[in-house]
């Protein structure tokens, strides 16, 4: 019996979609591509023991990018230690990953160890140029990626729901939210190894990961 309300309540929410589209189709046969609002990136981000510091502007990624929407380039010291933050805001992201945009765009070709983290989800490191780095993508739902697949696998189950219906529908959002802030963070190496400097990106990425994640820009 409970299976059975189930089984009607769900054909009765297809139902309804499906009368939706059928109409949306009939009043608005040539839907314009969702379009996604201009973000400005804030002048400054708190975090935590790390002060803001003097900020070059960042190479602009315009032309090998065409689906950059903006950027930002942060920097903070602790202990005189620098730490620069590159914010890309991206669209159409869905068929690329992370490990390409950083050979493509940073032309780092060196190996990246990938981790993950409960509570903020998936991240790549190295070493390059004497530099640490940690490079992730911060999704619209469902934690970061740094894969292709792990993306993809964030859409399918974090996008389609029942509460962006209307949205979609309406053709305020899109089905598949393909945007993505790529973060990048590096620090020199100094005295360091590779692994203490991993720990004070990681250390780092967690808590710029929380301010990030609830500002993920509106669609």
């Amino acid at each position: 019996m409970y299976w059975k309300e189930i089984r009607i309540k769900f054909l009765a929410l297809i139902f309804g979609a499906g009368i939706l589209v059928l109409g949306k189709s009939i009043f608005f046969p040539n839907p314009d591509k969702p379009k996604i609002n201009t973000f400005v990136f804030p002048q400054e981000v708190p975090l935590g023991e790390w002060q803001p510091s003097v900020a070059a502007p960042v190479k602009s990624l315009t032309k090998e990018n065409p689906n950059l929407l903006a950027q930002k380039y942060y920097r903070y010291v602790k202990n005189d230690l620098p730490l620069d933050i590159e914010m890309h805001y991206l669209q159409d992201f869905y068929h690329a990953d992370i490990g390409v945009y950083i050979q493509r765009n940073l032309g780092i070709t060196s190996p990246t160890v990938m981790r993950q983290q409960k509570g903020a989800g998936y991240y790549g490191l190295g070493v390059d140029k004497q530099k640490a780095y940690l490079s992730t993508c911060i999704n619209p739902r469902g934690g970061s990626t740094f894969t292709h697949a792990q993306f993809r696998d964030n859409r399918f189950s974090q996008d389609i729901s029942f509460n962006r219906i209307m949205p979609i529908l309406l053709g305020q959002e899109a089905l598949l939210d393909k945007r993505c802030l790529w973060v990048h963070l590096s620090i020199p190496l100094q005295n360091s190894s590779p692994e203490e400097a991993y720990q004070v990106l990681e250390k780092a990425w967690f808590s710029w990961y929380q301010w990030w994640q609830p500002r993920f820009p509106k669609p």
